[in-house]
């Protein structure tokens, strides 16, 4: 058994260690990338279908109680490689 905090991909719901996802945190309303940011934090998989799922449903927003900006470059942080390291297919 694991020590390793558990949460929950806004994306597409799948719980997975801390560590395997990624973190965002709003910083003066805009969603900011980060581990280590203050205040709520809402993770995605290491996938772009998963960030992209998360912003067209509003969950970054809901997750952290206020509206926040999604630059599209966010998207950069992603590759079209999921964490095992095979490639996605449409």
């Amino acid at each position: 058994m694991t020590d390793a905090p558990i949460r929950t991909c806004a994306g597409c719901g799948r719980k997975a260690p801390q560590r395997s996802l990624v973190r965002f945190a709003a910083q003066n309303g805009v969603l900011t990338a980060g581990r280590t940011l203050p205040g709520r934090g809402v993770y995605t998989c290491r996938r772009l279908q998963c960030f992209e799922r998360a912003r067209a449903r509003r969950a970054f927003n809901r997750v952290l109680r206020q509206t926040v900006k999604i630059d599209p470059a966010l998207s950069r942080l992603y590759t079209d490689t999921d964490i095992h390291g095979s490639r996605q297919t449409e």
